[in-house]
């Protein structure tokens, strides 16, 4: 009976391999994100803002919620149970697996929550001791020591980002403690059931990296792309000529019995260097979104709002 516990047991020196664990860490950073999400959305009927000055303890309780229930009772988060992982005791010169004591799991929950927590309360907790948003200190007598405070403060800042640096360099080293909370805590990630089979294939992950990578390159190029102007250039290369002919058959006063934004009857009828019109309230509220737009039927660069001119009003009144 020994035997078989032994050989059902999982070896923790049998080296994990390092996308496995960081892959462990974006699952969980999903998960909670996701859980935030339907947490907010309890309260989207409520007033806007309700969560948003209590937001960094919210964000606090779910991640112990999901400490107490995931890692404090099996040793393992969500992202390191799907991949069949667990964390082990390091340091510990015995073949068999050890789980984590509650210290370390305790320190593992401090070291999670309590940075970004404090993070994310910085900007109400700097002006209690003197120091401004941006770090900026107050004009007064004791200014000497919210300075050095300051200046504590970007230096252990500085050094935790700088030791997040090396430990991951050298995780990519030897494949151990992904980052620094667990190396501090003494917790190493290894696989929770022996010879255990990889579910997804390769060709699998493959695919859904090419997709992701895609997906990403069109999140940072669709903004940096107009696309009214280039909505109104295929437009004006596909209908090119039958505008044309409507321009040429004096049919140009269609044109201002509607807003080119809204498509009604035009209030307070602008134009803005085009042919076309708009409505005085959509013009403006388009342009202080979008200091650059251009016209959306003709893609023409638009200049500050101008009334309508009277004589084209009243020969758009006579044809009315």
């Amino acid at each position: 009976m020994g035997l078989e516990e032994a050989a059902a047991s999982p070896d923790p020196h049998i080296p994990v391999l390092r996308i496995s664990q960081l892959d462990a860490l974006e699952l969980d950073a999903a998960l909670e994100q996701l859980l935030w999400t339907r947490f907010s959305h309890c309260f989207q009927n409520c007033r806007p803002g309700l969560l948003t000055p209590v937001e960094p303890e919210l964000r606090g309780i779910l991640y112990l919620l999901l400490w107490r229930f995931t890692l404090y009772s099996n040793s393992a988060t969500v992202g390191q149970s799907l991949l069949s992982l667990r964390y082990h005791r390091a340091g510990s010169l015995a073949r068999r697996y050890r789980p984590l004591s509650s210290r370390q799991k305790l320190v593992l929950a401090m070291l999670a929550a309590g940075p970004r927590w404090f993070q994310d309360r910085s900007h109400s907790l700097l002006p209690l001791v003197g120091l401004g948003s941006r770090g900026s200190v107050f004009e007064r007598d004791d200014g000497l020591f919210q300075q050095g405070l300051y200046k504590a403060l970007t230096l252990v800042s500085g050094v935790a980002k700088f030791a997040s640096l090396i430990n991951f360099f050298i995780f990519l080293r030897n494949g151990r403690h992904p980052i620094l909370s667990e190396r501090i805590a003494g917790a190493q990630a290894v696989f929770s059931k022996p010879n255990v089979t990889r579910d997804v294939t390769y060709q699998y992950m493959n695919r859904e990296l090419l997709w992701h990578g895609f997906a990403d390159f069109l999140i940072f190029l669709l903004p940096l792309m107009d696309t009214r102007k280039l909505k109104a250039a295929v437009s004006s290369f596909v209908f090119g000529e039958e505008s044309s002919d409507r321009k040429e058959s004096g049919e140009r006063r269609e044109l201002w019995k509607e807003c080119g934004l809204c498509g009604e009857w035009p209030t307070m009828p602008h134009t803005v260097g085009c042919q076309h019109v708009f409505c005085y309230y959509c013009i403006k509220s388009h342009r202080i979104a979008d200091a650059r737009l251009t016209c959306p039927k003709c893609g023409a660069e638009t200049r500050q709002p101008e009334p309508l001119n009277m004589k084209v009003q009243s020969d758009r009144l006579s044809t009315s």
